[in-house]
């Protein structure tokens, strides 16, 4: 048999198959080609920038269901969150805009916030920063008059919300000034705290924020308290602002003047949020993007950056944990990035927090992941409820087809109008689509209703004052409400309360330490230079490397008896009561006292009883 010539023969019909493969590909029109293409490139799109309308069209467009977490003998979500009728309901997303990255991009790039101005309002620091507070009231907003000198009175019973920006935000970011005229819109002061150094103003002292600089937060809160004190105050966090306000609640715990607060898209862990926007290739162009916004705000201050951090390691930032290592590690003085990571997530402190919480997190957020939400800590904290939505993006949450009826409106306009007013209704229509779509932000509307009905409640938290307060952590017990031990000279020991002699004394020393405030007008990013009337305002603002040595002075002033100051700084290093460490002590040393004590009893009762109840 010639195998040769059947070998000849096979592979004269395979190179003739693939000719005739390749003869029929080119007779495919080449139209075809270009659909297909565009169908894998859509197919690709829509997984990369994780779109989900095909899924809320398989839902009919219904949306999904607000998940609640929380407590299920907790008073405030039993008194209050069962009332909002927004958590209660269902969230979809724009069709257009049903991509988180896509919806965060719009908030960031094309969002149209409403035309107004801020009262500004300068506080002078105690450590010689300054904080810009940009006001807006419930009357610039109902009477449509922004008036450079109407002040609050002092007297005045309306609520008063505090909202602490996110990472390189101020006050004339889109998402804060929808969310400013929103509640003034509904009868609420509003005073907006910008991080020092933005919102045009300069760093005047070597102290800057970063994500867990609570100190900032804790004077203005206490400055507006005493300054409007028949006003309900409340909080409202946004993204790194979150995470500030959680940490700053847990941290002071029931010595806080704020009745109610929420937290928008917090971080919650920023070590498990750093590795997240490092881990994925999209994720990465958010890293960027505000490593890019994080040089800027230091351009702004080079001198002090300068001098404080590493200039160059700034400048060759290509990340987030670039720019902490070479900047905020620096001025903030800790030792690994790491280090800050982990002291500044508010985490850890949720479980601390004594005022009525609500906190609002996108499972989909491209910025603060899923993984660093505590959602046992959230679960076990009667103060506290997470809502979760399946959709939203990071501070976006746009919602509902009202966008749409009016963008369709704009078409139809430009179809039946005349040719010399097509552009203009067709321009005045689109204005009102996209004003309607940003002002339907799911999470400025549930954050108002939540305030409101809070407000009209009687769960609303009042301020227990606490002597020689300060930051706490989540480990402090209730026992440190107690009694003290005072310990005399001849070594009796005597229970001593907490009277009014220490209240008097701090009491005395904000008479003593005054702060300035200056009144000025802001219109969006352009700011006038302040005028000189001032405005008396205090609270003395402690760094964190110095609070363990103010704490042991306080302890001198208090009592000079050498051994209460050594029971006082004993207590305050380990933020534990006088009566847990004597706990501690018992539970310890039991094992040593309980076989002393069983010998001694043995021995006592074989005197007594019959020896045979001691035989084996």
């Amino acid at each position: 048999m010639d195998w040769s010539a059947i070998t000849d023969c096979d592979s004269i019909s395979s190179t003739n198959a693939y000719a005739l493969l390749l003869r029929a590909l080119f007779l495919i029109p080449i139209s075809h080609y270009l659909l297909a293409f565009l169908l894998l490139s859509l197919v690709f799109l829509y997984n990369f920038l994780e779109f989900h309308f095909v899924e809320d069209a398989l839902t009919a467009f219904r949306g999904c269901p607000v998940a609640l977490t929380y407590d299920s003998s907790s008073q405030i979500y039993n008194g209050v969150v069962s009332k909002c009728r927004i958590l209660h309901g269902r969230y979809l997303a724009t069709p257009w805009l049903s991509s988180p990255h896509i919806q965060t991009v719009f908030l960031n790039f094309f969002g149209r916030p409403p035309v107004f101005s801020y009262r500004r309002e300068l506080f002078h620091a105690s450590d010689g920063g300054t904080i810009a507070l940009d006001w807006l009231t419930s009357s610039d907003v109902l009477d449509g008059d922004f008036d450079t000198n109407k002040a609050i009175s002092r007297d005045d019973t309306t609520p008063i919300v505090v909202v602490i920006p996110g990472l390189t935000s101020d006050s004339t970011s889109a998402y804060l000034k929808h969310l400013a005229f929103s509640m003034a819109k509904s009868g609420w002061n509003v005073v907006v705290s910008n991080h020092r150094g933005l919102g045009g103003v300069s760093i005047t002292s070597d102290c800057f924020y970063n994500a867990g600089w609570t100190e900032d937060i804790r004077v203005i809160v206490s400055h507006l308290h005493r300054e409007f004190p028949k006003a309900p105050l409340f909080a409202i966090g946004t993204s790194i602002g979150a995470n500030v306000l959680v940490k700053y609640l847990g941290e002071d715990g029931d010595n806080v003047p704020v009745a109610g607060a929420v937290a928008i898209c917090s971080p919650w862990d920023l070590l498990i949020g750093d590795r997240f926007i490092r881990r994925r290739f999209l994720q990465k162009f958010y890293d960027r993007a505000l490593t890019i916004g994080l040089q800027g705000y230091a351009q702004l201050h080079e001198l002090r950056y300068s001098r404080l951090a590493n200039w160059e390691g700034i400048k060759k930032s290509r990340s987030i944990r670039d720019f902490d290592n070479h900047a905020t590690r620096l001025v903030g003085k800790f030792e690994t990035v790491d280090t800050y990571y982990r002291r500044c997530s508010s985490a850890g402190y949720v479980g601390n927090v004594s005022v009525p919480l609500l906190c609002v997190s996108a499972l989909d957020d491209p910025v603060c992941t899923r993984e660093a939400i505590p959602w046992d800590e959230c679960r076990t904290n009667k103060n506290v409820v997470l809502a979760t939505l399946k959709h939203g993006g990071h501070l976006a949450f746009f919602e509902g087809i009202t966008a749409a009826r009016l963008w369709l409106q704009a078409l139809l306009t430009y179809r039946l109008t005349d040719t010399v007013h097509q552009c203009q209704a067709l321009a005045k229509h689109c204005r009102e689509g996209l004003t309607a779509l940003e002002y339907s932000c799911q999470w400025v509307r549930a954050t108002g209703e939540f305030l409101r009905v809070l407000h009209s409640s009687q769960y609303m938290h009042v301020q227990n004052k606490i002597l020689n307060s300060g930051p706490q952590s989540s480990l402090d017990s209730a026992i440190d409400q107690g009694p003290f031990v005072s310990v005399a000279e001849d070594g009796m020991v005597a229970a001593m309360g907490n009277d009014e002699t220490g209240d008097a004394s701090v009491e005395e020393l904000s008479e003593t330490q005054k702060t300035h405030c200056v009144t000025e007008m802001v219109s969006g990013a352009d700011h006038d230079e302040p005028s000189t009337r001032p405005k008396a305002g205090f609270m003395p603002i402690i760094e964190e490397t110095s609070r363990e040595a103010s704490g042991i002075q306080d302890a001198k002033h208090l009592d000079t008896t050498p051994v209460k100051r050594c029971l006082d700084l004993l207590r305050r290093q380990n933020r534990y009561s006088i009566w847990l460490l004597t706990y501690i002590a018992i539970i310890t040393s039991w094992p040593l006292l309980g076989s002393a004590l069983k010998i001694l009893s043995r021995k006592k009762l074989k005197n007594v009883l019959p020896a045979a109840l001691f035989r084996r």
